[in-house]
């Protein structure tokens, strides 16, 4: 699920440390400049409602972001996840089958990738306080991997819708900014039957460096890490031919063949193969029946546990600020499990 984040020269943004934002400019000349802009802001009479105390941060001396951005992000993503706890069911002309859990399958590794292009309302409420909506729309593909009771692997694709909401505090330490964000995002792929729920923390410290002739451009950068945590429970369905890739109908025989091998390695006096030989009779033997007979078009209902494998990743980001109006951000998820990319560009105005 996916979000961008927000960072408009946010060292300015609070007052308590003026003498170690000026430091960094150690020219007399750039110092110069600096203060000739920065007597100009303390003139400012800053009769806008948001944000709130923003007038006292201009008499301050400290430029702040314009209250208002539209922001537009591209982002791909790309993660290991786990599954577990699978439920199936199917529903054919001649009978329906409830959800059955089936724990015996085991699954490799899994990986999705998503890529989504998404537009962020924001508002500074605060000179420190941000609060922003998330709107999107992009496509997932998720690479399934089972390893028993056959060998399959398996690729679902689909398209998903996503809608939320988030909120970021940032402030000063000295001559770097740190930002603490948190969102919250409902992202409903077209293939499960409720919104999938994904929450966002991101935690960054960077540095931002005005051009000395043009002191409300400046460049950003920064480090910092990202956790995202999604809802566990997950339930759909699809068709089996789709469920299924071309490979397995193209040589069913033998998909059916190493079903029944395994079916028969099972030992019927054993209490733990028993109770898997009762749940392949109730669910897997007529789906393979199906495959058997290139019958595709039966429903398959499932129910699954779902989780990311690592909850953190490192991440580094750059900004470039045209101007207090339109700003540049790019930011890559390296260390950890999640790889991901994110380009936005931001527009910002007056209330």
């Amino acid at each position: 699920m996916m979000k961008s984040f927000s960072f408009s020269a946010l060292f300015l943004l609070l007052g308590f440390f003026p003498n170690d934002l000026l430091a960094q400019y150690a020219s007399k000349k750039v110092k110069s400049k600096y203060e000739a802009y920065t007597d100009s802001i303390k003139q400012v009479e800053y009769n806008y409602t948001f944000p709130i105390l923003g007038q006292g941060v201009y008499k301050k001396g400290f430029d702040i972001p314009y209250p208002v951005g539209i922001m537009a992000n591209y982002m791909w993503i790309q993660q290991e996840v786990v599954l577990d706890n699978l439920e199936l069911g199917l529903e054919t002309d001649n009978a329906e089958i409830g959800l059955t859990p089936v724990d015996f399958i085991e699954f490799g590794r899994n990986v999705n990738s998503a890529s989504t292009v998404n537009v962020r309302p924001d508002l500074w409420i605060l000179p420190f306080l941000n609060v922003y909506g998330v709107f999107g729309y992009g496509n997932s593909h998720t690479k399934v991997n089972i390893t028993s009771p056959v060998s399959l692997q398996t690729s679902v694709e689909q398209s998903i819708s996503t809608a939320g909401f988030g909120v970021m505090s940032a402030f000063g330490i000295g001559p770097v900014w740190m930002s603490v964000d948190a969102n919250w995002t409902w992202n409903k792929p077209e293939l499960l039957d409720r919104a999938v729920n994904v929450n966002v923390l991101g935690i960054r410290i960077g540095r931002t460096l005005t051009f000395n002739a043009k002191p409300d451009r400046n460049f950003a950068f920064w480090v910092g890490g990202m956790s995202a945590v999604m809802a566990s429970t997950t339930e759909g369905e699809i068709k089996l031919i789709d469920a299924l890739p071309p490979d397995v109908w193209s040589r069913r025989d033998e998909f059916v063949g190493d079903y029944w091998t395994w079916y028969d390695g099972l030992n019927p006096t054993n209490p733990v193969d028993r109770a898997k030989l009762e749940k392949a009779d109730e669910i897997l033997t007529p789906i393979v029946d199906l495959v058997e007979n290139a019958d595709g078009q039966a429903i398959v209902r499932y129910s699954m546990d779902k989780q990311v494998k690592e909850k953190w990743n490192a991440v580094v980001g750059m900004q470039f600020q045209l101007n207090k109006k339109l700003m540049f951000r790019t930011e890559g998820g390296v260390l950890g499990d999640r790889r991901s990319f994110l380009a936005s560009v931001n527009y910002r105005f007056l209330l």
